[in-house]
């Protein structure tokens, strides 16, 4: 079981809040594609003839592809990779690139999951935010994705926006599981360096969001998903039953996987690697056949840090006799101890005697409580 992650990095703007790597420049798509599927050729050995089950193509923006671009990446993975016979193929989409016959396409196509980049219901939250769409266009796309056949979708909001209400939050969370989508992803706003919002910061034109108003904006998404019958997953992840993205869910899992394009990521237990962040050079290597990459061995220390990184922001938890058997009693035994403080102060709990969890409030802190249980 592996994953494969196809990075599209173009945009036709430049969100405020977006540090991903990004591209302006969309007359060079064509010639991007033809380095991406060589890049895909030369990583076929990478993870030893596992079997994908899951293929996402995330950005930038994929959505700026035209379908038929599209379904070409797609299938010279399907070509080169074996691939499981429920594949869950899934799409990023902007609300303002999607119509009725690009979604027929999709479907046509083989993609079965959509992820739409809402991020908010409000028209003056989405201008805050510099995004190109507005809630109308987003309800449409939403309502055209239905009619088109499409029964996996998932919807992207922000919180923790500064200078906005909590009121505004509750609807954004009131629309969405109204709406009935399989699957929500909520992020909570971080300024980060290089961004526009960064800028603005620095400049003393904006300021993060209180932390007492986060802290209550959070608990209004975990009160409002349990209502509606979704499932916190993971720390930022929410789902009717049985809708988790196994994609993502891979990573959390530490299952392998192979990125593809400027900027990504690959993993396959040993080793992990990150291309550079550059289409020019990214392509100017590949038509050496060369992919432009640096690489990390890993240790057991490095492995052990990893697994509670993901592990720990799961319902699923670190597996304790997961930690012995990979590691050593000691290695157990020193989880046990650094984690029995958060255990006392009501931050984590311990299931059957095996299984590490954040509870809520510990939710609320996760980064420090993930920090300190590291081995450094």
């Amino acid at each position: 079981m592996a994953g494969i992650y196809v990075h599209i990095p173009f945009c036709k703007k430049r969100c405020y809040y977006c540090d991903f790597y990004k591209c302006f420049d969309t007359s060079l798509t064509a010639h991007y594609i033809e380095s991406l599927l060589k890049e895909a050729e030369i990583r076929k050995e990478y993870l030893e003839e596992s079997q994908i089950d899951t293929i996402y193509f995330g950005g930038g923006t994929p959505s700026v592809l035209q379908v038929e671009q599209l379904d070409k990446i797609k299938g010279k993975i399907i070509k080169l990779y074996p691939c499981s016979q429920k594949l869950e193929l899934t799409i990023e989409l902007n609300p303002d690139d999607t119509s009725l016959d690009y979604y027929t396409k999709l479907k046509d196509s083989g993609f079965n999951r959509i992820s739409l980049g809402v991020q908010s219901w409000d028209d003056d939250i989405l201008k805050f935010l510099n995004r190109r769409h507005d809630s109308a266009q987003a309800a449409k796309s939403l309502e055209e994705a239905r009619k088109c056949g499409f029964d996996n979708i998932s919807v992207d909001l922000i919180y923790g926006i500064p200078h906005t209400k909590t009121r505004q939050w509750e609807e954004d969370l009131d629309i969405t599981f109204k709406s009935g989508v399989e699957h929500l992803s909520a992020y909570h706003l971080t300024i980060e360096d290089g961004t526009m919002f960064h800028k603005m910061f620095l400049n003393g034109n904006l300021r993060e969001c209180d932390e007492q108003e986060s802290e209550k904006q959070f608990n209004i998404l975990l009160e409002q998903s349990a209502k509606f019958g979704y499932q916190q997953y993971e720390i930022s992840n929410f789902c009717r039953a049985n809708y988790y993205s196994k994609h993502n869910t891979n990573y959390w899992k530490q299952v392998p996987y192979i990125g593809l394009g400027p900027s990504s990521h690959s993993f396959n237990g040993n080793s992990r690697q990150w291309n550079v962040s550059d289409i020019n050079i990214y392509t100017e290597n590949l038509n050496k056949n060369i992919i432009p990459c640096e690489e990390e061995k890993l240790d057991d220390k490095t492995k052990y840090n990893e697994y509670i990184m993901t592990s720990l922001r799961t319902m699923w938890g670190v597996d304790l006799d997961e930690v012995e058997r990979k590691h050593n009693k000691e290695t157990r035994d020193y989880l046990l101890n650094i984690s029995n403080r958060f255990v006392t102060y009501g931050m984590m709990e311990i299931i059957d005697k095996r299984t590490l969890l954040l509870t809520n409030q510990g939710k609320l802190i996760s980064d420090n409580i993930i920090s300190e249980l590291m081995m450094v």
